[in-house]
């Protein structure tokens, strides 16, 4: 399939993909939403997609694996009240629709069936926050091999110590359809691309690891080899760094978060927890406390899935209703949570163009976009100036969250100390523990230097994966809990 020009409209394209090829228009669709409305509901909506992908991968200097994969189906949906009937069919056809629309009419009678099936579709767009171009067809195979063994050269020319550099390439082309029994209709083309670059090095009989990479809603066009060098020197940094790590020290201290990825933390620790679901269900921590005071002064957090060309961001959400900035904390007052529509009309709160879905199988719900805090008035060299002994976490790993109070876990892969205001000797093994609201009001300098990640982030909720962004400053966070190997 060609690249598409930014000028074609993205529902003829959908429209040619998706409803054409298989005898669809329109008047099936009204049809196939028109059934499920025997029985009583709210809400109803058909989700259509079709989806191209593929992954390189190289190892010990050749790509030794690659894949390609075609899916498509039609996800069907009804809402009554706080109960949803779901089904879906991987073949699009009008009798697929038609049973997989009869499917849903096992929901219960307990809607108020007040919105009734639209006579007509309203067609939304016009948003283009990316290209709707093809990544797959924007290089041939030969180019994506030599694109990996570029970035291996890259990551061993940098130092002699490295032993092995193992290097990924994916791409994905999605086109998606939304229509719905309030008659609106909306699609949307979605290209990602994503370089992972992963280097091992030795020395003395030690080894460590590192690892970078990034992309977002490009084509492989983006992957220059000034990008590439990027990866590959931010890799070997950090793994030569490992080397002459010692063991992270334990207890309560200062910390100094890095800008960027550290972000990953608010996300896992906040984020979750200021998702519609849980706050309706009572389930979070933040359940509510909309004006109530839940970190410091001056932290102000967002979820914003309009910004250009990012992993996390969407032209419209899984629902077809555009994606939005969203203030969630503001100067550390608790504002808003992120919303789907049937959280947001069970809790009478705006929708906020959060609805995300893994795929046409899956069932959409309040998922974070890019979520990030904004900048402070603090030079971060005057940050960790002001700091006596403390930890600056540059880099993370893995983590995990408990939604209910907040607490969380998190290993931090690059670590320094801190000792009278200087970045000394890098630690290995450090472990932040705490409770995300508290973390937050223990928030003291904010850094003028917000950046967001490099375009890495997946996200997981209830077994569905989504691509999400995250970002901070640099941040002073007092009396920290750090679990060590010291």
């Amino acid at each position: 399939m060609k690249p598409f020009e930014p000028n074609l409209s993205s529902l003829a394209v959908a429209r040619d993909v998706l409803l054409t090829p298989f005898g669809l228009d329109e008047g099936k669709i009204l049809t196939a939403l028109g059934t499920m409305f025997t029985h009583k509901v709210d809400y109803a909506d058909l989700y259509f997609q079709f989806t191209k992908s593929e992954g390189w991968s190289l190892e010990e200097g050749i790509v030794k694996t690659g894949s390609f994969s075609i899916d498509q189906g039609v996800g069907v949906r009804a809402i009554s009240g706080d109960k949803t009937a779901f089904s879906y069919s991987d073949e699009i056809s009008e009798s697929a629709l038609l049973d997989a629309a009869a499917a849903t009419r096992t929901i219960a009678r307990v809607g108020s069936g007040k919105i009734k099936v639209a006579g007509g579709m309203t067609k939304t767009g016009g948003r283009s926050l990316y290209l709707p171009n093809d990544p797959l067809a924007s290089l041939d195979a030969t180019a994506k091999v030599k694109l990996l063994e570029r970035v291996e050269k890259m990551a061993r020319a940098k130092d002699p110590r490295v032993v092995q550099v193992m290097a990924g390439l994916a791409g994905e082309y999605d086109v998606v359809l939304v229509a719905r029994s309030d008659g609106v209709l909306a699609a949307d083309i979605r290209p990602l691309v994503r370089v992972s670059v992963t280097v091992i090095v030795e020395q003395n009989g030690r080894r460590e690891t590192g690892s970078s990479g990034g992309g977002g809603r490009y084509d492989y066009a983006y992957f220059t080899d000034a990008v590439l060098d990027t990866y590959a020197t931010e890799a070997v940094k950090s793994a030569l760094v490992n080397l002459d790590a010692r063991p992270a020290p334990a207890g309560p201290m200062t910390i100094v978060l890095g800008p960027g990825w550290p972000g990953v933390l608010l996300h896992e620790a906040i984020g979750h927890g200021l998702e519609g679901d849980f706050n309706r269900k009572g389930s979070s921590t933040f359940s509510g406390r909309i004006g109530e005071r839940v970190a410091a002064k001056g932290v102000t957090v967002v979820d914003d899935g309009t910004l250009a060309d990012r992993r996390g961001s969407l032209n419209m959400d899984d629902e077809g209703n555009p994606t939005q900035c969203t203030t969630l904390i503001e100067d550390g007052i608790l504002k808003g949570y992120i919303q789907d529509t049937m959280n947001a009309r069970l809790m009478k709160m705006p929708i906020t163009g959060n609805a995300r879905r893994e795929s046409f199988a899956h069932l959409p719900m309040p998922r974070m976009t890019n979520t990030y805090m904004l900048g402070g008035d603090k030079d971060p060299e005057e940050i960790l100036a002001s700091v006596k002994n403390g930890l600056y976490a540059v880099n993370f790993g893995g983590g995990q969250v408990d939604i209910t109070n907040g607490k969380f876990v998190f290993s931090a892969s690059e670590a320094y100390m801190i000792e009278n205001g200087k970045v000394t000797y890098p630690v290995k093994g450090a472990t932040l523990i705490g409770n995300g609201p508290d973390v937050l009001n223990r928030v003291s300098m904010i850094g003028n230097d917000m950046r967001l990640d490099s375009g890495v982030g997946v996200c997981g909720k209830e077994g569905q994966s989504v691509p999400v962004g995250v970002g901070q400053p640099t941040l002073r966070i007092e009396d920290v809990t750090v679990g060590g190997t010291a």
